[in-house]
């Protein structure tokens, strides 16, 4: 795949998301008149966990918390990655909410060492302030800014004979985020609720010594950085019935070229180790996904979700399929 392919598709993609945020509800929402007037269905009477990827721009009440939990396997052809990750978030102040995503994880390998235990990932810390609220009758959807800024707390060098007890970077990302979020009446009356997430992330470096998840070996001692990134996610959901809810995501992401650099030590023909210098590029990466789900909510309060994200691939990644279950608690 040439690189420079995805631009136009990506391009489409936000057009389209954007439509259907800015252009759908006006529509929706003109009220019709009283002798055509058909079932609509209220906003009260759908019950949400959210979709499987896609963050929510709502930021809730002060006082008010949500505890997200997801249990998920990524299948790649050769591994499997088992791990958590839970969304903590509470309201701090009007429109104001701050979180944390612990993460945590077991890598299996076909043909190598699994990990020696369940380890620890990247963490990461959150904060949102929003800025509009979806309201019946206006376009204006619900949005919002997220900065998260991931913490370098998982293994990532020194590694030895378990490469796959790597579960982190090593590296400080900041990540900046815009949240979207609005619903639309079909024609049914059945509610669909949209939301649209764009993010850029930017890494720091970090020193390197020895096996590490950057593809170094026993005696390298240099420093790697990863590139930068960007995404896009736009989901839908469609309100079943009240507590039967149809989820899809449908994501992009794009990574840029990571460095690696340092020394390393050969030893020719069994004589004396010597140093040689090493330079490695990972190259820019890009691949397409959708993640549909079901969710099932016991109250407005309390729902689970079942659904798979599928990777297809693309320029320098690999497929891979993750089913997932989450449950989506809020208080």
């Amino acid at each position: 795949m040439k690189a420079h392919r995805p631009v136009p598709a990506l391009l489409r993609l936000v057009v389209f998301a954007l439509l259907c945020l800015l252009d759908s509800l006006p529509l929706s929402a003109t009220p019709l008149p009283a002798s055509e007037e058909v079932y609509q269905q209220s906003r009260e009477d759908a019950w949400w966990t959210g979709p499987m990827m896609a963050n929510s721009p709502e930021t809730g009440s002060p006082g008010h918390v949500l505890a997200e939990p997801y249990l998920y396997d990524v299948r790649t052809p050769n591994a499997n990655s088992y791990g958590s990750r839970t969304y903590l978030v509470y309201g701090l102040a009007n429109n104001f909410s701050i979180g944390i995503i612990p993460v945590f994880g077991y890598n299996r390998v076909d043909g190598g060492a699994n990990s020696s235990g369940i380890g620890l990932g990247d963490f990461t810390l959150q904060a949102q302030y929003q800025f509009t609220h979806f309201h019946e009758g206006s376009w204006v959807p619900s949005t919002a800014l997220m900065i998260q800024e991931t913490l370098p707390t998982g293994d990532y060098d020194h590694l030895g004979s378990r490469p796959a007890d790597g579960m982190g970077s090593g590296v400080y990302t900041t990540t900046l985020g815009f949240n979207a979020q609005t619903y639309v009446w079909l024609r049914n009356g059945r509610i669909l609720r949209l939301r649209l997430n764009l993010t850029a992330s930017w890494s720091g470096s970090t020193k390197v010594h020895g096996v590490s998840v950057y593809g170094t070996g026993n005696t390298f001692s240099g420093q790697a950085r990863p590139g930068n990134s960007y995404g896009i996610d736009v989901a839908a959901e469609y309100s079943l019935t009240r507590r039967w809810v149809l989820a899809m995501d449908g994501l992009y992401n794009h990574n840029g070229n990571t460095r690696v650099t340092g020394a390393d030590t050969i030893d020719p023909f069994g004589g004396p180790p010597l140093p040689r210098n090493l330079h490695m590029n990972s190259g820019t990466s890009d691949y397409w996904g959708v993640a549909p789900a079901v969710e099932y909510n016991w109250t407005p309060n309390i729902g689970v979700l079942l659904g798979t994200r599928v990777i297809f691939g693309g320029h320098r990644t690999p497929s891979s399929i993750t089913p997932a279950i989450a449950l989506n608690v809020v208080h």
